[in-house]
């Protein structure tokens, strides 16, 4: 979604008309053509601000898989199904769900599959939904969604049973399995309650999206941590945030932290480092191979070079990092011990070669829009 960037100033994505008006619409002009260059440029950037492992949920994900392959990158990529309210396309939409898990189930193992319903109830029917948890029990993967993220999610529900979407979810049982939700601004006591119930279930918080959006809640971070809910940091889409520097994102989590609850640092700089590395392992269940710097685990490491303008003496070198690093002072990046970024340099492909594709890509898709737009 790289494509989007800079594309929604006063839209929020967060809702329903600001999805659609600044998203849905020009993405119907993709092609699968537009989508290689786009994830390089992506992963990129992740990967040159310290990014080794990212959870993504968008279409064309066999595409998105292969451009992350190239890149490197380990990843959990979602396949996302969006019905809107057609069965048949929500029916073929599960077929390639499945299709694409069975696939990439025999693929590179830094590339792991899941199922991405989009948003439960607004754009999955809730026999789509019942369906999507027993395919993913059957493949024994995780869901990746929105949830909460707009009014959207608790109208619809309450209007139809009284219930929360997250109680509606329940209900239906869909927290059997691993979930990994984004935002999750608009959660109740209850809703917090059957995440810290569940065996499996994880939050993406989205601080800086979440400011952006305009939205007045702001995801209970710190309630949901204090619950034993596993809180790991995300960015949204670059529309909605329009960097992937998750340096800078564990300075906004701990900012919004502070903010909502009235208190000063509610989370510490030490926690906010965790929730970025272990927590965000833990979130995809990978914690076993990955997020922590122990024998026996996966050579997943960032360099950061804490000698340059910002850093100086401390006995606090976390906080030194979370308030005043940046994404730019990574120095190397290894993943699966392979050396992906070398004095801020990328190893397999030269980034002004991803960029200049990506131009190309980015002026060829906008092209389409507009000709889609006249002819509407």
């Amino acid at each position: 979604m790289i494509l989007f960037r800079g594309r929604s100033e006063g839209q929020s994505l967060l809702t329903m008309e600001g999805w659609y008006n600044s998203i849905r619409e020009p993405e119907l002009s993709l092609i699968a053509s537009d989508i290689g260059p786009s994830v390089a440029l992506s992963c990129a950037e992740m990967a040159l601000s310290g990014t080794t492992t990212f959870c993504d949920q968008y279409f064309f994900a066999d595409e998105i898989a292969e451009a992350v392959g190239q890149a490197g990158l380990r990843a959990v990529i979602a396949y996302g199904i969006v019905q809107l309210g057609d069965k048949e396309r929500g029916e073929q939409e599960l077929k390639s769900a499945s299709a694409f898990i069975e696939r990439q189930r025999s693929a590179d193992g830094r590339i792991i599959p899941w199922f991405g319903p989009h948003a439960p109830y607004v754009d999955n029917s809730e026999d789509l939904i019942r369906a999507e948890v027993e395919l993913a029990v059957k493949y024994g993967c995780g869901m990746h969604l929105h949830m909460a993220a707009g009014p959207e999610d608790n109208e619809e529900t309450m209007a139809r049973y009284g219930l929360t979407a997250t109680q509606a979810l329940d209900r239906d049982g869909f927290f059997a399995g691993r979930v990994h939700a984004a935002h999750c601004l608009d959660l109740s006591e209850q809703d917090i309650a059957i995440f810290a119930a569940a065996p499996a279930a994880s939050v993406a918080y989205c601080a800086t999206a979440g400011l952006r959006s305009g939205r007045e809640g702001m995801c209970p971070a710190v309630a949901l941590r204090n619950a034993g809910v596993v809180v790991a940091l995300g960015t949204d889409n670059v529309a909605a945030n329009n960097a992937y520097d998750m340096i800078a994102e564990m300075r906004v989590a701990g900012l919004v932290a502070s903010h909502r609850e009235g208190v000063a640092q509610p989370i510490s700089s030490r926690d906010l480092i965790r929730m970025a590395t272990i927590d965000g392992a833990r979130a995809l269940g990978l914690d076993h191979e990955i997020g922590s710097l122990e024998p026996g685990k996966a050579a997943d490491i960032i360099a950061v070079h804490l000698g340059g303008p910002g850093y100086s003496e401390t006995p606090d070198i976390e906080t030194l990092l979370v308030y005043s690093g940046s994404g730019r002072d990574v120095e190397h990046v290894w993943v699966a011990g392979e050396h992906l970024v070398a004095d801020r340099q990328l190893t397999r492909r030269p980034f002004s070669e991803i960029r200049n594709d990506y131009s190309m890509t980015y002026k060829d898709f906008w092209a389409r829009v507009e000709s889609a737009r006249e002819v509407a």
